[in-house]
């Protein structure tokens, strides 16, 4: 992960900030859209003073990317006030762009403060693992998720190879890190914009019991947007609480809210999603939560 994360800026040329980074191999042949959030917030992020820190992004995934190649990014620097930054962000592969993002900066100053408080009554991630443990995933779900860069633990149980529980639009999902990755502040955050592609998109799955195995299945992320309200290290246990507040004409809306385990608000995160179930009616209404 931070292999792909570590963007070269030998492109670059007078006029424009060109960088070029790699991809991780994926089964599907397709790059992980988390990949490319991270590394276009990271090219931004390196175009901007030091005293800048990004607290928002909005994306679209315009095509689907190569895992078997590298890509370009481009970053527009759009404007530059006394306390905000904005750059735009095209990713490109084989010519043509598949990501295009606007991120906004800013000069941290003080001000107002309140947060919204984490839910209630959700397992720790020791006692989440102990109850729904790797070990009863399918062998090539275990091989996958021993293989990511992060580790995740699903508090209601994993929808892989089914949907256990009741049928609601809502989940609660630990994750950080499986090793610890030093304390630049700038790579916490972007590796956070990695980690929030995530699951996210299972509370819409999960509210109609269709599972990741469910043959004919489609997927795929249409647009991401997040924006980051605190400072947190990934590389220690986070909490996103995640929920679909609708879904409708074969689109469906996740939005997550993450926190530390001592309960502050770190970022907010909201994702559309193209979803194709081969008979919709066969995945019926979601139950009231």
């Amino acid at each position: 992960m931070l292999d792909v994360l570590d963007l070269d800026s030998s492109a670059a040329r007078t006029t424009e900030d060109i960088f070029t980074g790699s991809s991780h191999p994926m089964p599907t042949g397709r790059i992980f859209g988390g990949q490319v959030l991270a590394q276009a917030i990271i090219a931004a992020d390196r175009t901007t003073d030091d005293d800048r820190v990004p607290h928002s992004m909005h994306g679209y995934f315009l095509r689907p990317g190569d895992s078997s190649t590298g890509l370009t990014l481009s970053v527009d620097r759009i404007h530059d006030g006394r306390s905000f930054s904005t750059r735009r962000i095209q990713a490109y592969q084989h010519g043509v762009p598949i990501f295009s993002m606007i991120s906004s900066f800013e000069r941290e100053d003080p001000g107002l403060e309140h947060q919204s408080l984490a839910p209630e009554g959700v397992l720790s991630p020791e006692e989440a693992l102990e109850r729904v443990g790797a070990s009863r995933l399918h062998p090539l779900s275990r091989r996958l998720i021993s293989e990511s860069p992060i580790e995740v633990v699903h508090v209601e149980g994993a929808i892989y190879e089914q949907v256990p529980g009741p049928h609601v639009p809502q989940q609660n999902v630990w994750f950080r890190t499986r090793r610890t990755i030093g304390d630049d502040p700038s790579l916490h955050r972007a590796v956070l914009a990695y980690m929030s592609d995530l699951t996210i998109q299972e509370s819409v799955l999960r509210a109609h019991g269709v599972a990741w195995a469910q043959p004919g299945l489609k997927v795929a992320s249409l647009d991401h947007a997040m924006w980051w309200h605190r400072r947190a290290r990934v590389d220690e246990w986070l909490l996103y609480a995640q929920e679909s507040p609708s879904a409708r004409g074969g689109r469906g809306l996740a939005t997550g809210r993450i926190f530390t385990r001592d309960g502050d608000l770190v970022a907010t995160v909201a994702q559309e999603i193209m979803v194709r179930v081969p008979d919709a009616s066969d995945a019926g209404p979601a139950s009231e939560a």
